[in-house]
């Protein structure tokens, strides 16, 4: 099989059920090169790389590797070509050991001895190219950026050439993201290329040396990225400049709206997670929790919001005590929650959007009338959600799981406020956001919080925090190390304290 030295995608056009996610792409990579694929949420970049992969058969266009065109009809075709993809969400089967997924579906090994030869060839790559993986752990027991070496591993030893990564570091934590920087650039030292999508800017600035920038289905710009700034970026990516700092008028906090006392929670393990935790959000306040992942941030939403039960301790809501009462009493009193996992919990992914748009409170009025839904309300509410919102969709009778990221967290966030909540709970609302989407939610939790709202907002984006939050609560195994005005400290102290460190208390500072 030759090596891919040259591939290009010319006109590639796409439509699903009328709507264009790609209209009349070029696009093209050489051996060597690390091309970042920017945009926004939605903006038509992972269909234009599953055409790619054979996944998708484009309308209009063709795809060209070393001068000859090429034939896509499925994956298996992408393969034989050296064209391998590693999708945003690992497709490992999580049972099995590293050995036998890479094992799956691999045509070389041998009939005699082939766990002897799938070892020896697992072994070798990992040298190579710094890949260190147990062969014989399961994938579950595996961290996120381990599961994603295992996926490099397999499109590897199918000897691709051209490797396809849809948004790599979204699950890592940053020092997995700089091991597998260091992973690319060893490949691409070897002669490989790699696709890289993304719509995080400083990931492209800093492992790329091309960058290709989409919106709404077509390529606005393309550029060396020594020749380019951020910013650059950003103007190509959505349309206009990025404000520098959010604009948040000074304003006397309210009564207390959520008063948390002494709250102790247990994990799925039933082992102590959160401890003892004290604090107090006031109206026209965002209270900030910040934390790496896993310090107990997750249960203590769900204590408050009802979908787990607390061990000890206290949940009070504007004086009145909801300590672990049921999800749907506790909504219906004045707390509303984006969760964490948009998909999973925030939506249902088969449900049109108009549906998912009233999801909460469909059996009330008036969107619900003796027992019976009320849908010409129903879409009048969606419609107006979509055009107050932002939401970017070809109907309110698309299935919401057609949403991209951004897309599906508007309509989340825009139901969530509409309701006019006592307390808004947001966790990592901008997660795996584009930095157009990223910013429109910040403004409208501000803006919620402007009217007189109470916002708690869960999140590892320490920037974030600071942009928007009055005070931030530092959480750390469970604890609440101290909680400081992003005016009067920091960010590296918050950082320490995240990391478990204690910070001396400076003059004005509340830690």
């Amino acid at each position: 099989m030759k090596r891919i030295e040259k591939l290009e995608m010319q006109g590639i056009t796409k439509s699903f059920v009328g709507v264009k996610a790609n209209q009349d792409v070029n696009l093209t990579i050489e051996k060597g090169d690390i091309l970042g694929l920017l945009g926004e949420n939605g903006a038509g970049k992972t269909t234009l790389m599953n055409v790619l992969y054979g996944l998708y058969h484009p309308d209009k266009g063709k795809v060209l590797v070393n001068g000859e065109q090429l034939h896509l009809r499925n994956p298996k075709d992408s393969m034989k070509v050296g064209i391998g993809m590693i999708h945003q969400h690992f497709m490992l089967v999580q049972k099995h050991t590293v050995l036998e997924n890479i094992a799956l579906g691999y045509d070389e090994a041998p009939f005699f001895f082939p766990q002897r030869y799938m070892r020896n060839r697992i072994e070798e790559y990992s040298r190579k190219f710094g890949l260190e993986v147990d062969p014989d752990k399961k994938i579950w027991e595996l961290s996120a950026g381990e599961q994603q070496r295992v996926e490099i591993l397999k499109a590897l030893l199918r000897n691709a050439d051209l490797l396809i990564m849809d948004e790599p570091t979204s699950v890592l934590t940053p020092q997995e993201a700089e091991d597998l920087f260091d992973i690319l650039r060893k490949m691409i030292n070897d002669g490989h290329s790699v696709i890289l999508i993304s719509h995080k800017l400083e990931e492209i600035m800093s492992i790329c040396n091309r960058v290709m920038v989409m919106r709404k289905g077509k390529v606005t710009g393309s550029a060396i990225i020594k020749d380019v700034t951020k910013v650059d970026l950003a103007r190509m990516m959505i349309g206009r400049e990025l404000s520098n700092s959010l604009e948040k008028s000074e304003i006397e906090p309210g009564d207390p709206i959520l008063e948390i006392s002494d709250l102790s929670v247990d994990s799925d393990q039933g082992l102590p997670i959160v401890r003892n935790l004290s604090y107090t959000i006031c109206g026209s306040e965002i209270f900030g929790i910040a934390g790496v992942s896993g310090n107990g941030q997750r249960e203590m939403v769900e204590s408050i919001t009802g979908l787990r039960k607390s061990v000890t301790g206290s949940v009070r809501l504007q004086g009145d005590d909801i300590t672990n009462k049921s999800a749907r009493f506790i909504h219906n009193n004045g707390i509303n929650h984006v969760p964490e996992e948009r998909i999973k919990f925030g939506t249902v992914a088969n449900l049109q959007l108009f549906e998912n748009s009233v999801l909460k409170k469909h059996h009330t009025t008036p969107f619900s009338k003796r027992m019976l839904m009320n849908y010409p309300v129903i879409r009048e509410h969606a419609n107006s959600l979509v055009e107050k919102y932002n939401v970017d969709a070809a109907s309110i009778n698309t299935p919401v799981k057609n949403l991209s990221g951004g897309n599906m967290q508007k309509l989340i966030l825009g139901r969530e406020i509409s309701a006019e909540p006592s307390l808004l709970i947001a966790a990592h609302p901008t997660y795996g956001l584009d930095v157009g989407a990223a910013e429109y939610i910040r403004k409208e939790l501000i803006n919620c919080r402007d009217r007189g709202g109470a916002v708690l907002l869960v999140s590892e984006d320490l920037e974030e925090l600071f942009q928007v939050c009055d005070r931030i609560a530092v959480m750390f195994e469970g604890h609440i190390m101290g909680i400081v005005e992003p005016g009067n400290c920091d960010i590296e102290d918050v950082g320490m304290m995240m990391a478990g460190s204690a910070v001396e208390k400076k003059q004005g500072e509340n830690l």
